[in-house]
């Protein structure tokens, strides 16, 4: 799978209810948003990103991309985010992160392409742990072909990624680094990860 067949999305459209409501992907760290660092690690895997954001557009177009904001209203959580991704994406796969991980991998798209082809999955999300196995479905790689589904599940008033994941083909693919996949929920959490 070629990187020019995937579009890149940073999910950015939550309310940031454990933040105070702050747009968690504008917070800064080290005085860089957060959003900027997931974008820096995501770009070199992908053949072009876009960020999904509902609040503070002007600020995310700053960045020089594309801003794609949920197709439906009042929040319906990250699989919305993906639905838009799916929706706008012109490339046959999309691999979706969020906006408040700084550290994601640099081989997470490598990885997730690799085993959604040897599966001959549909989707294909992080897995972190060995004696509890920790699932990170937003960070994820779906076919483009998955539109018709997800968009029926948000119909139905689904919101649960985890629900959606396994009514679909998914392939669960681990990764050592536990870190990498923490992400930034309250600003107690930010100011620590600044600090270390």
């Amino acid at each position: 799978m070629a990187a020019d067949q995937i579009t890149g999305l940073i999910l950015a459209g939550g309310r940031g209810a454990r933040m105070g409501h702050a747009d968690k992907g504008l917070q800064l760290l080290h005085g860089k948003p957060l959003a900027a660092y997931a974008i820096a690690r995501l770009a070199p895997q992908v053949g072009s990103i876009a960020i999904n954001a509902n609040r503070h557009q002007s600020d995310y177009a700053a960045f020089g991309l594309p801003v794609w904001p949920d197709l439906l209203p009042d929040f319906p959580g990250p699989l919305a985010g993906l639905h838009s991704g799916l929706t706008h994406c012109s490339t046959d796969y999309l691999a979706a992160v969020p906006c408040d991980s700084p550290l994601l991998p640099s081989d997470l798209v490598t990885m997730l392409a690799a085993a959604l082809c040897q599966q001959q999955a549909d989707a294909a999300i992080a897995v972190t742990g060995q004696a509890s196995r920790q699932r990170h479905p937003v960070f994820c790689l779906l076919k483009k072909t998955l539109l018709p589904s997800l968009t029926h599940y948000l119909q139905q008033d689904g919101r649960k990624m985890e629900r959606w994941f396994a009514g679909i083909h998914t392939a669960e693919v681990s990764f050592d680094d536990e870190a990498a996949f923490s992400n930034i929920n309250t600003l107690q959490e930010l100011h620590q990860l600044e600090s270390e």
